[in-house]
């Protein structure tokens, strides 16, 4: 049996500039070479769903920035400190606003 140690690789300062930062620009533009990046795991046990997932989660992700306007609940900035886990909780839970855009009003009262 052999284990990948993912969390190595994503955290390699020979492989990534500030690997402990919370950059995600660093992939625009770019083809990141397969074995740097093990989201999705790798080889014959990686998901087999992997290439929809990025194209959804894009798409997702996407549609919310377009679709609503996003505000913080409190004033304060939103703390990126890592909780304890091997999923990357956040410390201190996200708390947004969201309300939904004219747009989408106008959409939805067409369809009906």
């Amino acid at each position: 049996m052999l284990l990948v140690n993912a969390w190595a690789i994503h955290r390699d300062p020979l492989l990534w500039e500030d690997p402990d930062s919370f950059k995600p620009e660093r992939f625009e533009g770019v083809e990141v070479e397969s074995w740097k990046l093990l989201p999705f795991g790798m080889g014959r046990r990686a998901c087999p769903g992997s290439g929809l997932a990025q194209r959804v989660v894009g798409l997702a992700l996407g549609t919310l920035v377009q679709c609503f306007e996003w505000k913080r609940v409190s004033d304060e900035r939103v703390d990126l400190t890592e909780g304890k886990g091997l999923t990357m909780l956040k410390a201190e839970p996200l708390m947004a606003r969201c309300k939904a855009r004219e747009i989408v009003h106008k959409l939805l009262s067409e369809i009906s």
